[in-house]
Protein backbone atom coordinates (compact mmCIF):
# COMPACT_ATOMS: atom_id res chain seq x y z
CA UNK A 1 0.00 0.00 0.00
CA UNK A 2 2.95 2.37 -0.57
CA UNK A 3 2.36 5.41 -1.17
CA UNK A 4 -1.53 5.38 -1.93
CA UNK A 5 -4.50 7.26 0.03
CA UNK A 6 -7.15 5.72 1.55
CA UNK A 7 -10.72 7.65 1.40
CA UNK A 8 -12.03 7.56 4.40
CA UNK A 9 -15.53 9.48 5.34
CA UNK A 10 -15.92 12.26 7.36
CA UNK A 11 -15.54 10.25 10.66
CA UNK A 12 -15.52 11.61 14.34
CA UNK A 13 -12.45 10.27 16.84
CA UNK A 14 -13.43 10.75 20.23
CA UNK A 15 -10.94 9.89 23.18
CA UNK A 16 -12.14 7.06 25.93
CA UNK A 17 -9.65 6.30 28.20
CA UNK A 18 -6.78 4.32 26.52
CA UNK A 19 -9.23 3.75 23.52
CA UNK A 20 -10.55 6.10 21.05
CA UNK A 21 -14.57 6.20 19.93
CA UNK A 22 -14.53 6.32 15.85
CA UNK A 23 -17.88 6.53 13.97
CA UNK A 24 -19.47 7.72 11.15
CA UNK A 25 -21.90 10.57 12.01
CA UNK A 26 -24.18 10.38 8.92
CA UNK A 27 -24.47 5.89 9.09
CA UNK A 28 -24.59 6.33 12.93
CA UNK A 29 -22.11 3.54 12.69
CA UNK A 30 -19.45 3.66 15.57
CA UNK A 31 -16.85 1.55 17.42
CA UNK A 32 -14.29 1.43 19.99
CA UNK A 33 -10.76 0.69 18.65
CA UNK A 34 -7.20 1.21 20.03
CA UNK A 35 -5.71 4.66 20.59
CA UNK A 36 -3.13 3.33 17.84
CA UNK A 37 -6.16 2.89 15.28
CA UNK A 38 -6.72 6.87 16.15
CA UNK A 39 -3.57 7.42 15.18
CA UNK A 40 -4.14 5.88 11.72
CA UNK A 41 -7.02 6.92 11.36
CA UNK A 42 -6.09 10.61 11.86
CA UNK A 43 -3.05 10.34 9.74
CA UNK A 44 -5.43 9.09 6.65
CA UNK A 45 -7.99 11.70 7.14
CA UNK A 46 -5.30 14.81 7.04
CA UNK A 47 -4.30 12.93 3.54
CA UNK A 48 -1.46 11.36 4.61
CA UNK A 49 -0.20 8.10 2.20
CA UNK A 50 -1.12 4.40 4.11
CA UNK A 51 2.78 4.09 4.54
CA UNK A 52 2.77 7.48 6.54
CA UNK A 53 -0.18 6.61 8.61
CA UNK A 54 1.49 3.27 9.36
CA UNK A 55 5.17 5.44 9.83
CA UNK A 56 2.93 7.74 12.88
CA UNK A 57 1.27 4.77 14.37
CA UNK A 58 4.29 2.77 14.57
CA UNK A 59 6.08 6.18 16.45
CA UNK A 60 2.96 6.18 18.36
CA UNK A 61 3.17 2.22 19.42
CA UNK A 62 6.68 1.15 19.55
CA UNK A 63 5.85 -1.39 16.75
CA UNK A 64 4.64 -2.16 13.50
CA UNK A 65 0.65 -1.82 12.44
CA UNK A 66 -0.91 -4.24 9.38
CA UNK A 67 -2.27 -1.43 7.09
CA UNK A 68 -3.94 -3.87 4.60
CA UNK A 69 -5.46 -5.53 7.71
CA UNK A 70 -6.27 -2.46 8.55
CA UNK A 71 -7.71 -0.89 6.08
CA UNK A 72 -10.25 -3.99 5.53
CA UNK A 73 -11.32 -3.34 8.83
CA UNK A 74 -12.38 -0.17 7.90
CA UNK A 75 -13.80 -1.03 5.01
CA UNK A 76 -15.60 -3.75 6.19
CA UNK A 77 -17.29 -0.80 8.72
CA UNK A 78 -17.85 0.85 6.16
CA UNK A 79 -15.72 3.58 7.07
CA UNK A 80 -13.57 3.80 3.51
CA UNK A 81 -15.06 5.95 1.31
CA UNK A 82 -15.28 3.89 -1.93
CA UNK A 83 -18.61 4.53 -3.26
CA UNK A 84 -18.01 8.55 -3.61
CA UNK A 85 -21.17 10.27 -4.70
CA UNK A 86 -23.56 7.50 -2.95
CA UNK A 87 -25.48 8.27 -0.24
CA UNK A 88 -25.69 6.22 2.54
CA UNK A 89 -28.35 5.13 4.60
CA UNK A 90 -27.94 5.67 8.33
CA UNK A 91 -28.18 2.29 10.32
CA UNK A 92 -31.70 1.69 11.96
CA UNK A 93 -32.67 1.41 15.47
CA UNK A 94 -36.26 1.49 15.43
CA UNK A 95 -38.65 -0.15 13.44
CA UNK A 96 -40.48 2.27 12.23
CA UNK A 97 -37.85 5.87 11.86
CA UNK A 98 -37.21 8.53 9.99
CA UNK A 99 -34.26 8.03 7.39
CA UNK A 100 -32.57 11.40 7.62
CA UNK A 101 -30.73 13.27 10.53
CA UNK A 102 -32.97 16.24 11.59
CA UNK A 103 -31.06 19.95 12.52
CA UNK A 104 -34.03 22.42 12.59
CA UNK A 105 -33.15 24.58 15.94
CA UNK A 106 -29.64 26.68 15.51
CA UNK A 107 -27.27 25.24 18.71
CA UNK A 108 -27.33 28.92 19.70
CA UNK A 109 -31.55 28.92 20.47
CA UNK A 110 -31.12 25.59 21.98
CA UNK A 111 -28.15 25.81 24.15
CA UNK A 112 -29.45 28.48 26.93
CA UNK A 113 -32.28 26.06 27.81
CA UNK A 114 -29.60 23.33 28.85
CA UNK A 115 -26.60 25.06 30.55
CA UNK A 116 -26.02 25.44 34.13
CA UNK A 117 -28.65 27.67 35.23
CA UNK A 118 -30.99 25.42 33.58
CA UNK A 119 -30.38 22.30 35.08
CA UNK A 120 -30.46 23.78 38.31
CA UNK A 121 -33.90 25.18 37.35
CA UNK A 122 -35.15 21.49 36.74
CA UNK A 123 -33.03 20.26 39.89
CA UNK A 124 -35.41 22.62 41.74
CA UNK A 125 -38.40 21.50 39.75
CA UNK A 126 -38.13 18.51 40.46
CA UNK A 127 -37.68 18.87 44.26
CA UNK A 128 -40.76 21.40 43.90
CA UNK A 129 -42.95 18.29 42.49
CA UNK A 130 -41.65 16.07 45.42
CA UNK A 131 -42.77 18.22 48.08
CA UNK A 132 -46.24 18.60 46.71
CA UNK A 133 -46.93 14.86 46.26
CA UNK A 134 -45.55 15.17 50.40
CA UNK A 135 -47.62 18.14 51.51
CA UNK A 136 -50.76 17.10 49.65
CA UNK A 137 -50.87 13.38 48.71
CA UNK A 138 -54.54 14.64 47.80
CA UNK A 139 -52.20 15.52 44.12
CA UNK A 140 -50.74 12.12 43.97
CA UNK A 141 -52.45 10.61 40.66
CA UNK A 142 -55.80 7.59 41.18
CA UNK A 143 -55.57 6.17 37.97
CA UNK A 144 -59.30 4.90 37.61
CA UNK A 145 -60.43 8.32 38.20
CA UNK A 146 -57.45 10.72 36.75
CA UNK A 147 -57.33 8.72 33.79
CA UNK A 148 -60.43 9.83 32.63
CA UNK A 149 -61.57 13.51 31.49
CA UNK A 150 -65.25 12.68 31.32
CA UNK A 151 -67.90 10.42 32.57
CA UNK A 152 -67.93 8.76 29.26
CA UNK A 153 -65.19 6.33 29.69
CA UNK A 154 -65.02 4.74 26.30
CA UNK A 155 -64.62 8.74 24.99
CA UNK A 156 -62.39 9.65 28.13
CA UNK A 157 -60.40 6.08 27.23
CA UNK A 158 -60.41 8.01 23.57
CA UNK A 159 -59.18 11.31 24.56
CA UNK A 160 -55.75 9.28 26.69
CA UNK A 161 -54.79 7.87 23.57
CA UNK A 162 -53.70 11.65 21.60
CA UNK A 163 -53.28 12.68 25.14
CA UNK A 164 -50.25 9.85 25.64
CA UNK A 165 -49.08 10.76 21.93
CA UNK A 166 -48.67 14.32 22.51
CA UNK A 167 -46.75 13.85 25.94
CA UNK A 168 -44.34 11.16 24.73
CA UNK A 169 -43.89 13.97 22.19
CA UNK A 170 -42.89 16.74 23.90
CA UNK A 171 -40.28 14.54 26.19
CA UNK A 172 -38.61 13.48 22.49
CA UNK A 173 -38.90 16.82 21.46
CA UNK A 174 -36.73 17.24 24.58
CA UNK A 175 -34.24 14.86 23.67
CA UNK A 176 -33.74 16.75 20.50
CA UNK A 177 -33.32 19.78 21.66
CA UNK A 178 -31.00 19.42 23.86
CA UNK A 179 -29.10 17.72 20.97
CA UNK A 180 -29.40 20.86 19.08
CA UNK A 181 -27.62 22.33 21.76
CA UNK A 182 -24.43 20.88 21.66
CA UNK A 183 -24.61 20.78 17.97
CA UNK A 184 -25.84 17.42 17.23
CA UNK A 185 -28.76 15.90 14.90
CA UNK A 186 -31.18 12.99 15.69
CA UNK A 187 -33.72 11.43 14.47
CA UNK A 188 -37.29 9.89 15.85
CA UNK A 189 -38.74 6.42 15.35
CA UNK A 190 -41.34 4.20 17.00
CA UNK A 191 -40.08 1.01 18.90
CA UNK A 192 -41.56 -0.73 21.63
CA UNK A 193 -40.67 -1.76 25.41
CA UNK A 194 -42.20 -4.95 26.58
CA UNK A 195 -46.03 -4.49 25.09
CA UNK A 196 -45.71 -0.92 24.74
CA UNK A 197 -45.24 1.40 21.78
CA UNK A 198 -43.07 4.37 22.13
CA UNK A 199 -41.55 7.54 20.39
CA UNK A 200 -38.36 7.27 20.66
CA UNK A 201 -35.27 9.93 19.88
CA UNK A 202 -31.96 8.22 18.07
CA UNK A 203 -29.40 10.11 19.85
CA UNK A 204 -26.41 8.15 18.12
CA UNK A 205 -24.32 10.83 17.16
CA UNK A 206 -23.92 12.14 20.88
CA UNK A 207 -20.81 9.46 20.23
CA UNK A 208 -19.41 12.28 18.81
CA UNK A 209 -18.83 14.75 21.25
CA UNK A 210 -16.87 13.88 24.86
CA UNK A 211 -18.69 11.61 27.32
CA UNK A 212 -19.33 14.95 29.72
CA UNK A 213 -21.05 16.80 27.09
CA UNK A 214 -23.46 13.71 26.26
CA UNK A 215 -25.41 13.76 29.31
CA UNK A 216 -27.46 17.12 28.35
CA UNK A 217 -29.21 14.95 25.41
CA UNK A 218 -29.44 12.00 27.25
CA UNK A 219 -31.47 13.86 29.76
CA UNK A 220 -33.32 16.77 27.97
CA UNK A 221 -36.57 14.67 28.03
CA UNK A 222 -37.19 14.55 31.47
CA UNK A 223 -36.05 17.98 31.70
CA UNK A 224 -38.80 18.94 29.66
CA UNK A 225 -41.24 16.58 32.17
CA UNK A 226 -40.45 17.73 35.42
CA UNK A 227 -41.04 21.48 34.35
CA UNK A 228 -44.47 20.29 32.40
CA UNK A 229 -45.12 18.22 35.77
CA UNK A 230 -44.24 21.29 37.90
CA UNK A 231 -46.61 23.58 36.48
CA UNK A 232 -49.40 20.93 36.07
CA UNK A 233 -49.01 20.44 39.90
CA UNK A 234 -48.39 24.51 40.88
CA UNK A 235 -51.82 24.52 38.76
CA UNK A 236 -53.77 21.64 40.69
CA UNK A 237 -52.21 23.23 44.12
CA UNK A 238 -53.87 26.81 42.88
CA UNK A 239 -57.09 25.36 42.52
CA UNK A 240 -56.89 22.89 45.46
CA UNK A 241 -56.12 25.51 48.14
CA UNK A 242 -59.22 27.82 46.56
CA UNK A 243 -56.10 30.69 45.14
CA UNK A 244 -57.87 29.83 41.48
CA UNK A 245 -61.28 29.07 40.89
CA UNK A 246 -60.86 26.96 37.66
CA UNK A 247 -63.87 25.01 36.35
CA UNK A 248 -63.92 21.10 36.77
CA UNK A 249 -63.31 20.35 33.32
CA UNK A 250 -59.46 22.16 33.73
CA UNK A 251 -59.20 20.34 37.03
CA UNK A 252 -59.68 17.39 35.43
CA UNK A 253 -57.01 18.04 32.08
CA UNK A 254 -54.93 18.41 34.76
CA UNK A 255 -55.22 15.41 36.84
CA UNK A 256 -54.83 13.64 33.35
CA UNK A 257 -51.92 15.39 31.96
CA UNK A 258 -50.24 14.46 36.01
CA UNK A 259 -51.27 11.31 35.72
CA UNK A 260 -49.34 10.72 32.62
CA UNK A 261 -46.67 12.61 33.11
CA UNK A 262 -45.39 10.68 36.52
CA UNK A 263 -46.21 7.63 34.56
CA UNK A 264 -43.89 8.70 32.15
CA UNK A 265 -41.05 9.80 34.06
CA UNK A 266 -41.00 6.50 36.77
CA UNK A 267 -40.91 4.43 33.46
CA UNK A 268 -37.49 6.62 32.38
CA UNK A 269 -36.50 5.92 36.01
CA UNK A 270 -36.26 2.10 35.06
CA UNK A 271 -32.71 1.55 33.91
CA UNK A 272 -33.27 -2.20 33.10
CA UNK A 273 -35.77 -1.31 30.21
CA UNK A 274 -33.13 0.75 28.53
CA UNK A 275 -34.67 4.28 29.48
CA UNK A 276 -33.12 7.39 29.90
CA UNK A 277 -31.69 6.74 32.85
CA UNK A 278 -30.21 3.41 31.66
CA UNK A 279 -28.06 5.65 28.67
CA UNK A 280 -26.88 7.63 31.91
CA UNK A 281 -25.45 4.85 33.21
CA UNK A 282 -23.92 3.09 30.41
CA UNK A 283 -22.28 6.80 29.87
CA UNK A 284 -20.95 6.90 33.27
CA UNK A 285 -19.72 3.64 33.31
CA UNK A 286 -17.85 4.08 30.30
CA UNK A 287 -20.02 0.93 28.66
CA UNK A 288 -19.41 -0.28 25.26
CA UNK A 289 -22.06 -2.86 25.38
CA UNK A 290 -23.70 -3.50 28.88
CA UNK A 291 -27.03 -4.71 27.47
CA UNK A 292 -25.15 -7.77 25.35
CA UNK A 293 -22.63 -8.64 27.72
CA UNK A 294 -25.68 -8.58 30.64
CA UNK A 295 -27.40 -11.45 28.85
CA UNK A 296 -24.05 -13.06 28.31
CA UNK A 297 -23.45 -13.35 31.72
CA UNK A 298 -27.04 -14.39 32.90
CA UNK A 299 -26.83 -17.20 30.12
CA UNK A 300 -23.03 -18.20 32.02
CA UNK A 301 -24.79 -18.23 35.64
CA UNK A 302 -27.43 -20.39 34.22
CA UNK A 303 -25.28 -22.57 32.12
CA UNK A 304 -26.51 -21.61 29.23
CA UNK A 305 -23.71 -20.11 27.37
CA UNK A 306 -22.71 -21.92 23.54
CA UNK A 307 -19.15 -22.01 23.37
CA UNK A 308 -19.46 -18.99 20.43
CA UNK A 309 -21.21 -16.71 23.06
CA UNK A 310 -18.48 -17.54 25.48
CA UNK A 311 -15.56 -16.98 22.66
CA UNK A 312 -17.67 -13.30 22.57
CA UNK A 313 -17.65 -12.79 26.60
CA UNK A 314 -14.23 -12.90 26.68
CA UNK A 315 -13.56 -10.38 24.09
CA UNK A 316 -16.04 -8.13 26.05
CA UNK A 317 -14.81 -4.77 27.73
CA UNK A 318 -13.38 -4.47 31.02
CA UNK A 319 -15.92 -1.87 31.58
CA UNK A 320 -18.74 -4.02 30.32
CA UNK A 321 -17.63 -6.80 32.42
CA UNK A 322 -17.19 -5.23 35.78
CA UNK A 323 -20.89 -3.29 35.63
CA UNK A 324 -22.60 -6.97 33.94
CA UNK A 325 -21.85 -8.54 37.03
CA UNK A 326 -24.16 -6.43 39.09
CA UNK A 327 -26.29 -4.83 36.38
CA UNK A 328 -27.18 -8.70 35.00
CA UNK A 329 -29.09 -9.47 38.80
CA UNK A 330 -30.46 -5.74 38.49
CA UNK A 331 -32.30 -6.17 35.15
CA UNK A 332 -33.43 -9.33 36.63
CA UNK A 333 -35.01 -7.99 39.29
CA UNK A 334 -36.75 -4.99 37.68
CA UNK A 335 -39.24 -7.20 36.44
CA UNK A 336 -40.70 -6.64 39.70
CA UNK A 337 -40.50 -2.94 39.41
CA UNK A 338 -42.03 -3.21 35.87
CA UNK A 339 -44.79 -5.17 37.45
CA UNK A 340 -45.49 -2.78 40.15
CA UNK A 341 -45.28 0.24 37.65
CA UNK A 342 -48.50 -1.84 34.96
CA UNK A 343 -50.29 -2.84 38.43
CA UNK A 344 -50.57 1.12 39.56
CA UNK A 345 -50.73 2.91 36.15
CA UNK A 346 -51.90 0.84 33.56
CA UNK A 347 -54.22 -2.33 35.84
CA UNK A 348 -56.72 0.40 37.43
CA UNK A 349 -57.22 1.78 34.18
CA UNK A 350 -57.44 -1.12 31.66
CA UNK A 351 -59.54 -2.75 34.54
CA UNK A 352 -61.83 0.50 34.55
CA UNK A 353 -62.08 -0.21 30.48
CA UNK A 354 -62.77 -3.39 30.19
CA UNK A 355 -65.78 -3.18 32.72
CA UNK A 356 -67.38 -0.79 30.82
CA UNK A 357 -66.71 -2.08 27.34
CA UNK A 358 -68.18 -5.39 28.63
CA UNK A 359 -71.43 -3.76 30.02
CA UNK A 360 -72.02 -2.58 26.57
CA UNK A 361 -71.31 -5.37 24.62
CA UNK A 362 -73.68 -7.62 26.62
CA UNK A 363 -76.49 -5.52 25.72
CA UNK A 364 -75.98 -7.36 21.96
CA UNK A 365 -75.18 -6.38 18.14
CA UNK A 366 -78.76 -4.72 18.31
CA UNK A 367 -78.20 -1.67 20.77
CA UNK A 368 -75.62 0.88 19.50
CA UNK A 369 -73.79 0.82 22.93
CA UNK A 370 -72.53 -2.24 21.62
CA UNK A 371 -71.41 -0.77 18.25
CA UNK A 372 -70.07 1.95 20.76
CA UNK A 373 -68.43 -0.21 22.92
CA UNK A 374 -66.81 -1.92 20.52
CA UNK A 375 -65.31 0.63 18.36
CA UNK A 376 -63.72 2.19 21.45
CA UNK A 377 -61.97 -1.05 22.25
CA UNK A 378 -60.98 -1.64 18.81
CA UNK A 379 -59.11 1.59 18.80
CA UNK A 380 -57.36 1.08 22.64
CA UNK A 381 -56.30 -2.56 21.30
CA UNK A 382 -54.69 -0.94 18.08
CA UNK A 383 -51.45 -0.14 19.53
CA UNK A 384 -51.09 -2.78 21.53
CA UNK A 385 -51.90 -5.01 18.52
CA UNK A 386 -49.11 -3.24 16.56
CA UNK A 387 -46.88 -4.01 19.61
CA UNK A 388 -47.03 -7.24 19.30
CA UNK A 389 -46.75 -7.38 15.56
CA UNK A 390 -43.44 -5.61 15.90
CA UNK A 391 -42.16 -7.78 18.77
CA UNK A 392 -42.91 -11.04 16.58
CA UNK A 393 -41.05 -9.16 13.44
CA UNK A 394 -38.25 -9.11 14.92
CA UNK A 395 -38.18 -12.21 16.87
CA UNK A 396 -38.29 -13.53 13.27
CA UNK A 397 -35.66 -11.90 12.14
CA UNK A 398 -33.71 -13.29 14.45
CA UNK A 399 -34.66 -16.59 13.97
CA UNK A 400 -33.63 -16.17 10.55
CA UNK A 401 -30.59 -14.84 11.41
CA UNK A 402 -29.76 -18.15 13.31
CA UNK A 403 -31.07 -20.77 11.05
CA UNK A 404 -28.53 -18.53 8.46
Amino acid sequence: MSGTTVPLRPLTLVEEGDEVLVGDPGTGTFVTMPAVGGVVISALLRGASAEEAAAEAEAFAGEAVDMPSFVATLTELGFVEDRPGEEREAVRTAPIQMRNWMAGVSSRLARPFFGRVAWTAYAALALFCVAVFVTSPSLFPSPAQDAFLLDDIGLGALLLMPFVMVSTALHECGHWLAARAIGVKSRFGVDRRIMLLVLETDLTQVWTVPRRRRYGPLLGGMAVDVTLLALLLGARLLIQEGWWHAPAAVDATLAVWVFLKLAGMLWQCMIFLRTDLYAVLVNALGCHNLWRVKTLLLRRAFGRLTAEQAAELDGAAPADLRAGRWFRWLWLAGFAGVLAWFVFFVVPVAVTVLVWAADGLLLGPLTLRFWYALLCAALLLGPQVLAISLAVKEYTRRAARIVR
